[in-house]
């Protein structure tokens, strides 16, 4: 159980990405009437749209999305990262911070410690994730080890400013987010090591896993992610960041962590890819591939089918309507089938939590 301010949740949690304050296709009540406990969202692209200015103008992220439920906020250290590695002129990293600048941006964005923790707290969120120095799992040793040190630097600072803030703003325990810290190190145990130390030093709320957690062959880093959850003590909650694959997340909840988040399972649902259960109680499993099954909505074979997209299911598309249908709007490119596909995989993910927890 993880106790925030705006709601307790019971693990294991899928976050579904609400990137710039929405899940595609859906909306908060959607979202409600599907399970979902939580939602993430990113500082990286909160800040250019629609501003944190207007984000404080409509009242926060919770007002502005009429989302009452609790708020992750990434602090946006990925999204920067993979912007100036897919090209320099993006952006720099240094000590201080991350500059960047966005195609078509008219201006440049400085992202320090200081910042990211201020424009979290400035949205309302339940959980400010500290800046972190990302890298891929592949990345050189040397690398490796300037991400852990500036990863260390950056959570000290983090750490710094939030209690500042939670202190100016005279925030109770109960009224306060949480602050995670995230651990870098690649694929190397004495960089995962050495970071995990250093932040359970600092002290934080609860941790995120840090860096790309696919190798170049796009498998689960399966050791590296179950060796940092081992040294992080049980009592303190772990996310899994950008983890929501079904099997991925069924091979990590049995490690220790609680929380998930992907634009996965709503991104395939818009592009036809739907989740369904191969029977009615199968418990997930990592090492049984059979528990679950994709349907692509867009073959052939389900023009005139009157069939469901899964008989378990008992989301608002698989109980009003036919496979044969979804594929007509599909083929005719119609909004509703985004929004109808995204409900389904959403349900799909909630039952899927509901599964596990059991």
């Amino acid at each position: 159980m993880i106790t925030l301010p705006h709601g307790i949740l019971h693990p294991p949690i899928f976050l579904p990405d609400a990137t710039l304050g929405v899940v595609r296709a859906v909306d908060s009540v959607d979202l409600r009437n599907s399970g979902v406990q939580a939602v993430v969202m990113n500082t990286y692209h909160l800040m250019q749209h629609p501003g944190s200015s207007t984000v404080q103008a409509l009242g926060g992220l919770h007002t502005m999305c009429g989302w009452p439920q609790p708020i992750i906020t990434d602090s946006g250290g990925f999204q920067a990262y993979s912007l100036i590695h897919q090209n320099a002129k993006y952006g720099k990293l240094t000590d201080d911070g991350i500059i960047f600048k966005p195609d078509g941006a008219d201006r440049k964005y400085q992202l320090t410690p200081e910042k990211c923790v201020q424009l979290q707290i400035s949205y309302d969120t339940d959980v400010v994730m500290c800046l972190d120095d990302c890298t891929h799992v592949d990345a050189a040793a040397a690398e490796q080890e300037e991400s852990v040190r500036r990863t260390i630097a950056w959570a000290k600072r983090c750490k710094r400013e939030f209690e500042q803030l939670v202190k100016q703003k005279k925030l109770s325990e109960a009224q306060r987010p949480r602050l995670f810290g995230v651990v870098q190190g690649g694929g190397s145990r004495t960089l995962r090591r050495a970071c995990a130390e250093a932040l359970l030093e600092i002290g934080f709320d609860g941790f995120g896993y840090g860096g790309w957690p696919l190798d170049s062959e796009g498998e689960l880093v399966t050791e590296m992610l179950a060796y940092t959850r081992e040294l992080i003590p049980a009592q303190f909650p772990m996310h899994a960041l950008g983890i929501g694959h079904p099997m991925n997340i069924a091979t990590c909840y049995p490690m220790g962590y609680a929380l998930f988040d992907s634009a996965l399972p709503t991104r395939d649902a818009r592009r036809g890819r739907l989740y369904t259960f191969t029977d009615a109680s199968t418990r997930p499993s990592a090492t049984n591939k059979d528990w679950f099954r994709f349907i692509y909505i867009t073959d052939d074979k389900h023009i005139k089918s009157r069939e469901p997209v899964s008989e378990y299911c008992d989301c608002l598309t698989c109980t009003n309507y036919a496979r044969g249908y979804l594929h007509h709007l599909y083929q005719s490119n119609e909004a509703a089938f985004m929004r109808l596909a995204t409900l389904h995989n959403l349900r799909f993910m909630m039952q899927l939590m509901s599964r596990l927890r059991d």
